[in-house]
């Protein structure tokens, strides 16, 4: 079986820009698979090939959910990723989205099939989004960072290019596959509050959005995620506010901001505890807090 399977083959795309992100290491308060999903939505995208999940997951660290469709019958879902697009007609290009969970293994098999999917396409840009866990309040402004393959996307980024050496994972490693292959590529990074790491971010999900329209041109309506956006902020100044520790915490974070320099958060609880410490306000708060 091959690992690119195609439902059908989309015609007609215009200058097309490839738009991805994936679940998992890559994706710190699900904003960068939430900033791709809400663009998929907005645009009404549809579905017209997945990676063949067989090749590239490791079931027993990402295992099939079964659940019952409407007519009681039990079907399994497995992990996986897939490819869609996504007409934009008032904008000068259309999209070609990828969404799933970050495939365990072969990872260079793997992009090397996404970028033969860019070519037989024509995709003229690769726009990875990522986020991370930083020392960063959820207060201000989501700090982003990006790089790019060449000047002229460096130049569009207008955020602080990455320094970052280390541990990397799939969207790294398909930038640096494009790179290679000669396919113009940006890859942008959000920093998530790391004392909130188990709360989905729309904020940051926003700020990734908004730099993705910059780059590709196609811009979406995002009341909803701004109202959302709003609304995290809020709950988790409540939540914030709810402990001492965590206060103090991210009022040093604040003023170290503030100071743009680098600052030392001191002696306070560990970001286990501290997302523990949040879950359970959200428990106490009941569903409409989420």
């Amino acid at each position: 079986m091959q690992p690119l399977i195609w439902d059908r083959r989309p015609d007609g795309l215009r200058a097309p820009a490839l738009v991805c992100a994936f679940q998992g290491w890559n994706d710190a308060g699900d904003a960068a698979s939430s900033a791709v999903a809400f663009l998929a939505s907005s645009l009404q995208a549809s579905r017209f090939a997945r990676v063949e999940s067989e090749e590239f997951f490791d079931f027993q660290s990402n295992r099939p959910c079964i659940r019952f469709t409407d007519a009681g019958k039990r079907e399994i879902s497995w992990p996986g990723v897939e490819v869609y697009e996504a007409r934009a007609p008032k904008a000068p290009r259309d999209l070609v989205l990828v969404q799933g969970i970050e495939p365990s293994m072969r990872w260079r098999a793997f992009c090397t099939q996404l970028i033969d999917l860019a070519e037989a396409l024509g995709v003229q840009l690769v726009v990875s989004l990522g986020a991370l866990l930083g020392d960063t309040p959820h207060t201000r402004p989501v700090a982003l960072t990006g790089h790019a393959s060449d000047p002229a996307l460096v130049a569009r980024l207008e955020m602080q290019s990455s320094s970052y050496e280390g541990p990397t994972g799939i969207v790294g490693v398909l930038h640096t596959a494009c790179v290679e292959a000669g396919l113009p590529s940006a890859s942008l990074w959000a920093s998530v509050p790391h004392y909130v790491a188990a709360a989905t971010n729309p904020k940051a999900a926003l700020a990734l959005l908004r730099s993705a329209e910059r780059l590709v041109g196609v811009s979406v309506d995002v009341s909803k995620l701004e109202s959302a956006a709003a609304d995290y902020e809020r709950q988790v100044g409540l939540a914030v506010q709810s402990d001492p520790d965590i206060q103090a915490f991210v009022e040093r974070l604040e003023q170290a901001a503030e100071n743009d320099q680098d600052a030392s958060p001191g002696e306070v609880p560990s970001g286990d505890v501290l997302a523990r410490e949040f879950q359970r306000f959200l428990r106490q708060r009941g569903h409409d807090a989420r």
